[in-house]
C-alpha cells in the first residue's frame, strides 16, 4: 500500500496541470489548489501527486 492513486486523482491532476502552473513544492501547490477542491483531504492528495509528477519530470529532464 502507499502510492497507488485512483483514476479520479490522476485524471484531475493531469487536467489541472494543463490549466495551471505548479511547482515541485507541496505547500505552494496546496495554496494554488486552495478552495477549488471539494475537501481538504482531496486537495492534499492531488497536490502531493502533482508534486511527485513535477519532481519526476524534472529528474528526467536532467538525465
Amino acid at each position: 500500500m502507499g502510492r497507488i492513486k485512483s483514476t479520479l486523482i490522476k485524471r484531475t491532476a493531469e487536467k489541472l496541470m494543463k490549466e495551471q502552473k505548479f511547482s515541485e513544492d507541496f505547500e505552494k501547490n496546496k495554496e494554488i489548489l486552495g478552495d477549488t477542491m471539494p475537501s481538504k483531504r482531496m486537495r492534499n492528495i492531488i497536490a502531493g501527486y502533482i508534486t511527485r509528477l513535477k519532481k519526476k519530470s524534472h529528474t528526467k529532464q536532467q538525465a
